[in-house]
């Protein structure tokens, strides 16, 4: 089977850059949405991320000759840089901006937006009971073709296969944040996974322009969260437990490691969302007076002030000057 239509379920921080990444490449993609209300919070993402990605190409053009040029291109949108030139840059500029514009389309109709989907992409938050609720609901409107991923951060495939009502065809397909820049497909099946399936997933990969990242066995939180969720759970516990303020945490990250970000600024990027229900699966968390009691109050303080991150214009940071 060869893919051509995509369907991105859920139009969140990485279900739009999903979305714009396979747009890019020339599939035609729907993004399903629950409401018109997601529509209009999705739309500026939409705007964001592509203006963000054609701007990064643009910027990769003064790198042209430069020696570290191999290094900082955003690796997701250039094949490769060999031979690159700005001629070829402006002509992807020009295709994607082109199939920005043509490529992608919005439908809050869930059987449409699957209709003649052959891969569709969950793109929606770490809540086990919400994903299970929502895979009985899709299973009867997949086509028999569909391929479907999730792409959780921290759950296990297993958790849910039974539940999509085509397990063989279920695996995970999971990004980093700015999937243009750090272009990683982590694919991980679970037992039941066909494995021509998982292969299909792994071509897919490739061709959105990313760096297909192979799991031999189910492992949560994959190859990249494992080693990230712990970091910031001990960054956010230093924050809960009152050893530093958030500024001088991510300092302290900053110049201990000529890392360009620090943790709090990870999180806005993450969204504190997904911090939060990450930190709800902690049993600790319902116990008073732990430090992830403690953090998870003061998460649902932010997000219920509307301060969640990046693309809410405040997280921990405030990105509105």
């Amino acid at each position: 089977m060869g893919v051509n239509n995509v369907t991105i379920l859920g139009g969140g921080v990485l279900g739009t850059q999903i979305a714009l990444q396979a747009a890019y490449y020339g599939f035609n993609v729907t993004i399903w949405l629950r409401s018109e209300g997601s529509i209009e919070r999705t739309k500026p993402k939409i705007a964001r991320y592509s203006e963000l990605m054609l701007a990064d190409l643009e910027g990769a053009k003064a790198l042209v000759g430069n020696p570290m040029g191999g290094f900082l291109y955003p690796r997701g949108l250039i094949r490769s840089w060999d031979g690159i030139t700005v001629e070829k840059i402006d002509e992807l500029i020009a295709a994607g901006r082109e199939r920005f514009a043509n490529n992608l389309t919005i439908e809050i109709d869930l059987a449409k937006a699957v209709a003649d989907a052959d891969i569709a992409v969950e793109a929606m938050s770490e809540d086990p009971k919400a994903k299970t609720e929502f895979y009985e609901l899709l299973k009867d409107k997949l086509p028999e073709k569909t391929i479907l991923c999730t792409n959780s951060s921290t759950l296990l495939p297993s958790m849910f296969a039974e539940h999509t009502g085509r397990p063989e065809k279920y695996c995970a397909l999971h990004f980093a944040n700015t999937i243009w820049k750090n272009n990683t497909g982590e694919v991980m099946g679970h037992p039941g996974t066909d494995k021509a399936v998982y292969d299909q997933v792994v071509e897919f990969a490739a061709a959105i322009g990313m760096v297909p990242l192979q799991l031999h066995k189910e492992q949560p939180g994959y190859i990249l969260n494992s080693m990230l969720v712990p970091f910031l759970s001990a960054a956010q516990a230093l924050w809960a437990n009152e050893v530093a303020d958030v500024e001088t945490i991510d300092l302290t990250w900053r110049l201990a490691t000529g890392a360009p970000a620090g943790p709090f600024q990870i999180l806005d990027i993450v969204g504190l969302e997904t911090a939060y229900n990450i930190n709800l699966m902690k049993p600790e968390t319902q116990q008073e007076g732990t430090i992830s009691n403690k953090l998870s109050k003061l998460l649902k303080e932010k997000i219920d002030k509307g301060e969640t991150g990046v693309n809410a214009g405040k997280g921990f940071y405030d990105y509105r000057k």
